[in-house]
């Protein structure tokens, strides 16, 4: 008898690039609904999140990484050493580079560290092609080619859906052959609890100053239905900050923008579990958490 997954492939794949260059709109767009955070601010992913891609013949498993940048602080270099150990555990790596940003000290630092690993094939992905003329993509696509080796290179846009298909085919092309690594219809293997933070430091990171990014943490303390009450779910979560003058920023005048970042969390948690949400959001300061191990620990950041 022949085996039924001969055919078929499955295997993971993830994204790597400086901050910001769009890793994870790009797995949202491939999942097709929103599985990783996306934020305008700098290093908003902290965490390996899998997006899962369902195809007849295949199933590809994004591992969405932090991006890659030169650590200041102890947080900095656990997410650093976690895509490095995420990069030796794929099938195959994306590289991502906007078109419409010179390559930089960033994106080579990257490629340095990719020549290390040597064994699993790199596919660049040049982001964003609908924020740049044909001209600065066909720039691009030739400074890229001069950067390393490629498996291959692939222009896409998140935004329009151009070339995703392709880029699709290009990772799924090498992927082992594999019965499917989880049930039809997972999108991903994310706990709730864990996405539902994340959606709320997103909410969070939109409109605070520059300075605060990096000192949000958020975690869901509890949630679950409501009693008696099957069409509502209660949620419990603190936000944490690092200094009393951040409290002040997260809360705004009046209380104000802490109530904006609640509503447009819960709109996006309702939207992502297809239910009625009461969230209960609280801030606390965490005195320099990004520096501390055991708040890291607490926080889930691990070693």
């Amino acid at each position: 008898m022949s085996d039924p997954s001969a055919d078929f492939h499955a295997g993971f794949a993830c994204f790597v690039g400086r901050p910001n260059v769009g890793k994870s709109t790009l797995m949202n767009a491939l999942v097709g609904t929103k599985v990783a955070i996306t934020s305008s601010k700098p290093q908003t992913t902290r965490r390996a999140i899998r997006g899962i891609v369902h195809r007849p013949e295949a199933q590809l498993v994004i591992v969405d990484t932090p991006g890659f940048h030169r650590p200041r602080t102890l947080l900095g270099e656990r997410l650093d050493s976690l895509v490095l150990s995420t990069l030796t555990e794929v099938d195959v790596i994306g590289f991502c580079v906007p078109a419409n940003d010179p390559i930089g000290k960033g994106d080579r630092f990257i490629v340095e560290k990719l020549a290390a690993v040597k064994k699993t094939p790199v596919v660049a992905v040049v982001t964003k092609c609908d924020l740049a003329s044909r001209e600065q993509v066909a720039r691009q696509l030739l400074a890229v080619s001069e950067l390393a080796e490629f498996a291959e290179i692939v222009p896409v846009s998140a935004e329009s859906g151009e070339q995703l298909d392709v880029l699709a085919d290009q990772l799924i092309a090498r992927l082992p052959e594999s019965p499917p690594l989880y049930a039809g219809g997972e999108l991903t293997d994310e706990p709730e609890q864990i996405l539902v933070a994340e959606l709320i430091r997103e909410a969070a990171l939109e409109g605070v100053r520059d300075e605060l990014p990096h000192s949000i943490a958020v975690v869901v303390e509890e949630m679950g239905p409501r009693e008696g009450r099957d069409d509502l779910l209660d949620i419990y979560a603190f936000m944490y900050v690092e200094r009393p003058s951040q409290k002040a920023i997260v809360i705004g005048p009046g209380g104000s923008r802490l109530k904006d970042v609640g509503t447009r969390a819960r709109q996006q948690i309702e939207a992502l579990l297809g239910n009625r949400v009461y969230l209960d959001l609280r801030i606390k300061v965490a005195k320099e958490w990004q520096r501390d191990p055991k708040q890291l620990r607490r926080l889930g950041f691990y070693d």
